[in-house]
């Protein structure tokens, strides 16, 4: 008898607690509004934490199966199972503290934090019902609650995972058949107008991350215009004529290493002619339905060429083995197939890459289809080497020495349609000759002498990146 009563007083503590943390959405009320330091300083510790109870409760089920053969691996479960519910606490306490004290707000933060609410409801059930499993009492309790609570701590991460890397994050790269079984709704096209076509996708990429139907940072949604315009917390964000009264356009333009600047949380900052887009768009009634905006214009894009076969290299495999053990650099098939080609990866001996291991590269120079040099040591000189890359398609030169002597050099390769030249020396006048190749389809040119000034239009064929 008084161990029935310690267990239904378990239970009934149990479902107290359960009740409080059911409500614990209405007790800490997410207004959108940064709050304290101190609260955003220990919530920012929920990202680590919250894998202690993913390890934990993943190695549960584990334990259980494995006790069966060996009894003793039975009782670590429990003591696991204790410990993960512990880290489930601490978990959602930072997390509640995180979303509270930096103002997060949104669909997205109140379904992960209700999945976190469930999973610890969840974690803690398990512990009570396995102590009746254990004396061989309502055996399927236990297994049922436990296969939720499993499921409930996938969901919960997938919801997390979303605020992190966008709700696409596991969904972008699956395969064409799951992805249609897994769609609920069929997107609806843009309209055909400047926003939708040029103002909205700058939003989609760098903003609406932390301004989005999942997370809500201020009380602002950027990820359609009817919300863009109805502003956040602190007002309009838009006043249309008025670019330099519009605070999102002032956020956007304050120097990085302002408190205030946008995007925040180490993004990159938005390129020049994004701005130079947003100011002319405001400037001129930031309507949601012009198709054009007078003196913004934009080269047509010119069709992807098509691919030619680089031949069979099977015959060169030993070799391109043992070149990738010597020089550290590495040819690497695009497919299976090898008439796509090899892409000569360098990322692993980048600063100790220069020209002379470049030209060690050239038996396999016809077979090259990208060749990627950001960062490595390599000079003007490489040019006679690449210029004997016949079907080469894209370069990676971003932060490397070069000045652009020799881009001449580069003309013949008819195949050459990317190429990255950001955080180099390059000037205009260097690059004047690239622009000339009529099969170029993106130069990019960010943080170098030849980049253009913020007010300046993209040159045909070209576009820019912060990468």
């Amino acid at each position: 008898m008084p161990q029935n009563n310690t267990t239904r007083a378990a239970w009934i503590a149990s479902l107290l607690f359960s009740a409080i943390l059911i409500a614990l959405p209405w007790l800490v009320h997410l207004d959108g509004h940064p709050h304290s330091n101190w609260e955003q300083f220990l919530g920012r510790f929920h990202p680590l934490v919250v894998h202690l109870p993913i390890g934990l409760l993943v190695l549960v089920p584990l334990l259980e199966i494995a006790g069966a053969f060996r009894p003793a691996l039975r009782e670590a479960a429990m003591f696991v199972m204790a410990l993960a519910f512990a880290a489930c606490l601490l978990a959602l306490t930072l997390g509640v503290l995180l979303a509270h004290g930096g103002g997060e707000a949104g669909q997205g933060v109140s379904r992960h934090m209700a999945g976190g609410i469930a999973l610890t409801i969840g974690v803690l059930l398990c512990l009570l019902a396995r102590l009746t499993w254990s004396t061989g009492q309502f055996a399927y309790v236990y297994s049922a609650l436990l296969s939720c609570t499993i499921l409930a701590l996938v969901w919960t991460a997938d919801q997390g995972g979303a605020l992190t890397h966008g709700s696409n994050y596991l969904t972008q790269y699956m395969p064409a058949p799951l992805k249609r079984l897994t769609t609920w709704r069929t997107p609806t096209s843009p309209a055909a107008s400047f926003y939708a076509h040029h103002i909205n996708p700058v939003f989609d990429a760098n903003c609406v991350s932390c301004h989005g139907e999942s997370k809500t940072s201020g009380g602002l949604r950027l990820d359609s215009y009817n919300f863009l315009m109805q502003g956040g917390k602190d007002g309009p964000v838009i006043q249309a004529g008025s670019p330099d009264m519009s605070l999102l356009l002032q956020r956007v333009t304050l120097p990085t290493d302002h408190k205030q600047f946008m995007p925040a949380e180490g993004k990159p900052p938005l390129r020049p002619e994004e701005i130079s887009w947003i100011k002319a768009w405001i400037q001129q009634g930031a309507s949601p339905t012009a198709t054009t905006l007078a003196d913004i214009t934009f080269p047509d894009e010119l069709p992807d060429l098509p691919l030619h076969p680089v031949g069979d290299y099977s015959a060169l495999l030993p070799e391109i083995r043992q070149m990738g053990k010597s020089q550290g650099a590495k040819l690497i098939p695009v497919s299976s197939k090898p008439e796509d080609g090899l892409i000569l990866f360098t990322v692993d001996v980048a600063s100790n890459f220069g020209d002379a291991q470049l030209a060690q590269f050239q038996k396999f120079a016809p077979y090259i289809v990208e060749a990627e040099l950001d960062r490595t040591a390599v000079t003007n000189a490489c040019f006679d080497t690449l210029k004997q890359f016949t079907n080469l398609r894209a370069l990676h030169l971003e932060e490397t020495h070069i000045t652009g002597d020799g881009f001449a050099k580069l003309t013949p390769l008819s195949q050459l349609t990317y190429i990255n030249l950001s955080g180099t020396q390059v000037t205009t006048q260097s690059v004047a000759t690239l622009r000339s190749m009529k099969n170029l389809r993106h130069l990019y040119l960010y943080n170098t002498p030849a980049e253009e000034s913020p007010t300046a239009q993209p040159a045909p064929s070209v576009a820019r990146t912060n990468s």
